[in-house]
């Protein structure tokens, strides 16, 4: 692969740092006070992430509101939403793993599994598709499909608004966010708004490119240079939220496996994509790939540096890295560089 730069440019998306409007303190998420929590709603970007109006407001006909966010985790944790009773989006997505799910694949109600793992819920304020397949546009388009997938929730949504709507408490919570009861159109959306405020952007590579030279060890740092060279894993990587929001195929397909984009878009050239996913927290967000089919970062990197699994399809930048042992625990020791642990204890996020 080419070489890139040592660090290129994570400062040129700076324009939009914004502060908390009320001061944290005590276990992470608190308000000074040490009583209320702080909001969930504290601005559009973190330090070197994309600055734009959907990250700060939400899209057009769901602006970002408190009432919305705090209104959407509560749905985020209702197993009313499934049609057991028993599980909830948060089933999924547990808040220790980065909110994505710790199996190498989902189950749904009555133990139902399919053949993908939910990835992380982090910093989708600034994603354009959503799902390993880019098969939802936006958000609240995303928030609806695992509630009515029978291999998930197995709820339709007209069922799960009937029941929010026999309960008092959400509809005056649904009155005070959309300025109307619960329906198949601000379920989503309140669902799409809480998603929107699990921004990680505090990590201690972060702080290293802050001028704390101590935040990162010595490995760190060599694996830094292989991230942003020899490896080549900022083509797909880039600054900021670490993903470009593109499909590639990284080398996991093999014949007869999970076809990818391809069933979405019905384009040959899509066989075995699936979307970039970001880094931040990579480390707590294990088992990898579409498919969880590699229980740890060492896993991924041996992965790559073979080159892929030999399928014709796999995009041409991922070729062997011929990466030393050292090399490699480097590039492993820059990855867990990547976790925001205030992020993972934050109680905003709590049910």
């Amino acid at each position: 692969m080419e070489p890139g730069p040592r660090r290129p440019g994570w400062a040129v998306y700076a324009a939009a740092v914004v502060t908390l409007a009320v001061p944290l303190g005590c276990d992470g998420g608190e308000a000074g006070s040490c009583g209320e929590l702080a909001p969930l709603v504290v601005g559009d970007a973190p330090a070197g992430f994309p600055s734009g109006p959907i990250a700060a407001t939400g899209p057009a006909g769901n602006t970002l509101t408190e009432d919305r966010a705090r209104l959407g985790k509560r749905l985020f944790f209702e197993t009313r939403l499934s049609r057991t009773a028993d599980i909830a989006c948060a089933s999924c997505h547990p808040q220790a793993h980065a909110f994505a799910d710790p199996r190498p694949v989902s189950a749904g109600v009555d133990g139902r599994t399919g053949t993908r793992n939910a990835p992380t819920l982090v910093n989708l304020a600034w994603a354009s598709v959503f799902f390993w397949d880019g098969r939802a546009r936006t958000l609240e388009e995303q928030a609806r499909q695992p509630i009515e997938n029978p291999l998930e929730m197995d709820l339709p949504l007209a069922e799960g608004v009937a029941r929010l709507a026999a309960d008092p408490a959400y509809v005056q919570a649904f009155e005070v966010a959309y300025g109307s009861g619960p329906s198949e159109e601000t379920v989503p959306k309140a669902l799409a708004s809480f998603i929107r405020t699990l921004v990680s952007g505090e990590t201690a590579y972060d702080r290293f490119l802050a001028g704390d030279q101590s935040a990162l060890g010595p490995d760190a740092r060599r694996g830094e240079l292989i991230f942003f060279g020899k490896g080549g894993c900022f083509h797909c990587h880039p600054p900021g939220t670490l993903t470009n929001d593109g499909f590639f195929d990284n080398g996991t397909y093999v014949d007869g496996g999970d076809v990818g984009r391809r069933a979405i878009t019905g384009l040959p050239g899509d066989l075995g994509k699936f979307k970039v996913p970001g880094l931040r927290n990579i480390a707590q967000t294990a088992p990898y790939m579409h498919d969880g089919s590699l229980a740890t970062l060492q896993e991924v990197v041996e992965q790559y540096d073979r080159g892929g699994r030999g399928d014709a399809s796999t995009d041409p930048l991922i070729e062997p890295l011929s990466l030393s042992d050292d090399e490699k625990r480097d590039l492993v020791a820059f990855l867990r560089s990547l976790t925001d642990d205030a992020f993972l204890a934050d109680r905003r996020f709590r049910p």
